[in-house]
């Protein structure tokens, strides 16, 4: 995995927590360390623990027709929270909106980073 992949896909998670820190009231992002740890918990997370449990939890995520991916997402999210210092949310829908917040940011910067589907396009450019 290049370097340059690793950078967009961080940045992409620094923005997508900066848009929901600046949608919801309820979600407090101190300053830029909160900002910058939460987001590399938040990938960490997404690449090591959300594959794993999504493997212990299948059984369950095929009975709710997906929908138990949202509660994987939402734990990662809170899981990000819960590590990085200065960084809050506060109550249920908010966790459930930040989430959603955040996974379309993500989709979204993802996409026009070229980060979608193995196509690693401005990551391998700047990886040279």
């Amino acid at each position: 995995m290049p370097i340059g992949f690793l950078l967009l896909a961080w940045l992409a998670n620094i923005l997508s927590l900066a848009v929901a820190d600046w949608i919801f009231g309820s979600v407090h992002i101190g300053h830029w360390w909160p900002l910058l740890l939460g987001a590399a918990v938040l990938g960490i997370a997404n690449t090591v623990v959300k594959p794993i449990i999504t493997v212990l939890t299948l059984p369950l995520v095929i009975a709710t027709l997906g929908l138990g991916l949202f509660v994987i997402n939402v734990g990662m999210l809170a899981l990000a929270e819960w590590i990085a210092p200065d960084f809050s949310i506060d109550g249920f829908w908010t966790y459930v909106g930040a989430t959603i917040v955040v996974w379309l940011c993500n989709s979204i910067l993802h996409g026009a980073f070229g980060l979608k589907d193995g196509k690693h396009a401005v990551a391998s450019r700047l990886a040279t």
